[in-house]
């Protein structure tokens, strides 16, 4: 065993307001990981960062370029020798939250870091547990890369029928006033309940949730961004507020974020609102047409402190309406997409449990063989 300590040094990064900020490719790397870029580099990479406070408390970022980084993060100023990436993987594996020297706010100090009692590892064997996990980690990105393709495709392909008006045939087509603006001949407007289901989730006692996997994971409004959840709870719930893949979520609550969940089966909590196709579309088709109108509430709406979508607001709602044939093509063409991105998702999903596994099975010393030891 060994400290932290021996192994890195480490030092708060440096402040830069972005008025301050001039256009470049240098990354700057807040707690929460890269914020923005900047023309010019305060460390050289591979570099390694710990948000300092906030939310992002104990978030690791690894950069492998030169970067800037920035005063809300510690960033490793000596490596000792050790191999950068690992030491990426080691500080993960740490549990920083009873490091905490802040109050109200959460706040990491280094000199608290550099105690902490870490398992010693040759050179050698750093570099292989580094290469098992980054490995994990490349088919992540490539996954994510792929889904990301495929979400730009989609809304391409909305836009390009739905918004602009570019179908197959539209040269032919006249266009005619509506409650949305001009839309071609044979389209008409429809309100979006009139289509669709919308369920509000169920005030379930906070007191009862934990996050120790007891009873059935709850989607809270924060979790919509992220799409999984960390918070489980032990009460029932009526079968309107169950969750499944591929079910269309909004927050509805402060910037009103919106997910096709894939993090399988949960309970749906108070202020998430649940969408699905009642069967005339598909439901990608649904979430893609429900983007714009959600997107403009959240520019619209103003509250006190926090902006507030209400059921009012959902049942105006309007969304354009094409004929049967362009509607069955367009659902042959973006639910395959759907399909894909789901998988994908999922995909990710096991690769990161068995990655966060083998994390912690690794830099414990539990399964690794005795003749990485010996390889030098």
């Amino acid at each position: 065993m060994t400290t932290l300590g021996e192994l890195i040094t480490l030092q708060r990064g440096y402040d830069l307001p972005e008025a301050r900020r001039r256009p470049g490719t240098v990354p700057v790397v807040g707690s929460a990981g890269v914020t923005g870029y900047h023309d010019t580099a305060k460390a050289k990479g591979p570099g390694v960062t710990v948000g300092r406070s906030g939310a992002s408390f104990g978030k690791v970022t690894f950069i492998p370029e030169d970067y800037w980084p920035h005063n809300a993060a510690l960033f490793v100023t000596d490596f000792k020798g050790n191999e950068p990436l690992f030491i990426r993987y080691l500080l993960e594996s740490l549990d920083f939250s009873s490091l905490n020297s802040g109050s109200a706010q959460q706040s990491l100090n280094r000199n608290y870091v550099y105690g902490v009692l870490v398992r010693k590892f040759d050179l050698p064997v750093q570099r292989r547990i580094a290469g098992i996990l980054s490995a994990y980690d490349d088919l992540i990105e490539n996954n994510l890369r792929r889904i990301k393709i495929l979400e730009e495709m989609a809304r391409a392909l909305y836009r390009e029928w739905f918004v602009h008006f570019r179908f197959s045939g539209h040269d032919k087509s006249k266009m005619v006033s509506s409650s949305l603006g001009p839309i071609p001949q044979g389209w008409e407007v429809k309100k979006l309940l009139g289509v669709a289901n919308v369920t509000y989730g169920f005030p379930f006692e906070s007191k009862m949730f934990n996050t120790g996997g007891m009873g059935t994971p709850i989607v809270r409004i924060r979790d919509i961004p992220t799409g999984a959840t960390e918070t489980w709870t032990e009460e029932d719930a009526e079968q309107k507020y169950h969750i499944k893949n591929g079910d269309i979520l909004v927050g509805m609550d402060g910037d009103f974020h919106m997910c096709i969940w894939s993090s399988g089966h949960a309970y749906q909590n108070q202020r998430v609102a649940k969408f699905s196709s009642r069967g005339e579309i598909g439901n990608y088709h649904l979430f893609l047409a429900l983007e714009e109108p959600i997107q403009t509430f959240n520019k619209s709406i103003v509250g006190t402190t926090v902006a507030h979508l209400g059921d009012t607001h959902i049942k105006t709602i309007q969304i354009i309406w094409p004929p049967a044939k362009l509607l069955v093509k367009a659902q042959t063409l973006l639910e395959p997409m759907s399909e894909q991105i789901l998988n994908l998702k999922l995909q990710a999903a096991n690769l990161r449990r068995t990655r966060n596994l083998l994390l912690s099975r690794l830099l414990c010393g539990a399964c690794i063989p005795e003749c990485w030891y010996e390889a030098r």
